[in-house]
């Protein structure tokens, strides 16, 4: 798990910025399709931009995991405008890179006198207006924990990689754009439903440690944040998912948005559930995971996706 999962949180790829992930992704991909159970037709192109879709078998559900993650942009003088939700963390350390080479810096953020707070890079320089900078990589292994900037969603990413090995019939989309609200999803749900007949997802994300959902008690299946899954749709997952007998909790949330949210706004009708692992301390430098909940998420995707 770990050496995979290490490199992708490496690969910078905030939104808007995701050229990098998708090309470690597809490579990935090349490089062991040939050890899967079935080999994919793999969906890319210039007409995609950076989403990539893998068709395997006859698919009847698709897995959306997206590759974008949070980050900043450099503004004016040394103003750092957010991209999607990052924590503002004095101290924090970001990296990237603009026309004159590599860059750590570090934020500092300013409160003004109502309480707003601006955060800025310290450096040595000064860096090219619109360079894209996110968390420095710091991943940490324990016996029941992973702890790293960006498990969302790069372990998102990283379980519809290991549902790829045994996967006969679906379909896997690797989406852009979440962090900020963008809708890379609903051009590839129409492809899947006009040339493959698909019309219900999956959404591999990452999702809250709350009042009610913990660390070690499961994957997450969520009844509704800000969306509402189609009920007779998300009864079908929770009957299959007492069926499977692997550890899941029920979410419910007022709050919060996703893939689906953005299939739900569409113009196309699909259904969508998600299904994801529990973190603490969300859009920081310590997002942290159960390696307990991590596995009864890759089984539960590997079950759903064989019997629905």
């Amino acid at each position: 798990m770990n050496e995979l999962l290490e490199k992708l949180v490496a690969v910078r790829g905030a939104s808007g910025d995701e050229a990098k992930i998708k090309d470690f992704v597809l490579s990935y991909i090349e490089e062991n399709k040939t050890n899967w159970k079935v080999q994919p037709e793999i969906i890319h192109g210039p007409e995609w931009q950076d989403v990539m879709m893998l068709v395997f078998g006859k698919p009847r559900t698709a897995i959306f995991a997206h590759i974008d993650t949070i980050g900043f942009s450099v503004g004016y003088d040394d103003e750092l405008i957010k991209i999607g939700g990052p924590r503002l963390i004095d101290g924090a350390i970001l990296v990237g890179e603009d026309s004159n080479g590599p860059i750590e810096v570090e934020m500092a953020v300013h409160e003004d006198e109502a309480g707003g707070k601006h955060p800025r890079y310290l450096g040595d320089r000064v860096l090219d207006r619109g360079t894209i900078l996110t968390w420095k990589p710091n991943f940490r292994l324990s016996e029941d924990f992973v702890q790293s900037p960006y498990m969302d969603n790069r372990l998102g990413v990283w379980t519809a990689l290991q549902v790829c090995e045994t996967l006969e019939n679906g379909a896997i989309v690797f989406s852009t754009y979440e962090e900020v609200g963008g809708n890379s999803v609903a051009e590839p749900a129409w492809y899947l439903k006009r040339n493959f007949g698909v019309h219900q997802a999956l959404i591999a994300d990452i999702t809250w440690v709350t009042d009610g959902v913990s660390h070690h008690e499961g994957v997450a299946i969520s009844m509704r944040d800000s969306g509402l899954p189609r009920r007779s749709f998300l009864t079908k997952i929770l009957d299959l998912a007492e069926e499977s007998g692997i550890p899941y909790q029920r979410e419910v949330e007022s709050a919060g948005g996703s893939d689906g949210g953005m299939l739900q706004k569409s113009d196309i009708l699909f259904d969508w559930c998600f299904i994801g692992a529990p973190e603490d301390n969300v859009h920081s430098p310590d997002e942290k995971v159960s390696l307990n909940d991590i596995e009864s998420m890759v089984s539960l995707y590997k079950y759903l996706m064989e019997k629905l």
